[in-house]
């Protein structure tokens, strides 16, 4: 039987990421600010992060050099292509529309990360970022579970 100091125990709250421009952006800073708190309440667990988007995307990476960031920008624009001229039929909200889509389904809408001693047991150069995959962004939301003891 778990006694009280080791019982199970659950936070959650949605994070409003600011619009920021297409690109790669790093949040962790912002996301550590909103959860801060908590996450010191936890000696040992989990921390998931859910993107209520599908038009942007989360993802770890290089947290040092913004060239990193930059390059990846360069990759997907590369990989998927956009403009009039690109092949998609799914076009509601422009030509960015659909590469959106796409690039969000490449890097995906979740992350887990382990809580060790209060902290995200990230490694020393990762970071936290948010993918905008649209020129014209808007504010997004992360929700934010954390489980552990």
């Amino acid at each position: 039987m778990a006694t009280a100091a080791s019982a199970p125990k659950w936070a959650q709250r949605t994070i409003t990421i600011p619009a920021h421009s297409r690109g790669c952006h790093l949040i962790t800073s912002k996301i550590l600010k909103e959860i801060g708190q908590d996450l010191s309440g936890f000696k040992c667990g989990l921390a998931h992060f859910f993107l209520q988007h599908t038009s942007a995307s989360l993802t770890i990476n290089e947290n040092y050099d913004s060239d990193v960031r930059v390059d990846t920008e360069t990759f997907l624009k590369k990989v998927v292509p956009e403009g009039r001229s690109a092949p998609w039929k799914h076009t509601l909200e422009g030509p960015d529309d659909m590469p959106a889509h796409i690039k969000s389904s490449m890097f995906g809408c979740s992350l887990t990360v382990p809580i060790s001693d209060g902290k995200l047991n990230m490694g020393t150069w990762q970071g936290i970022w948010l993918c905008e995959h649209r020129d014209a962004a808007t504010p997004r939301r992360v929700v934010v579970t954390l489980n552990g003891i």
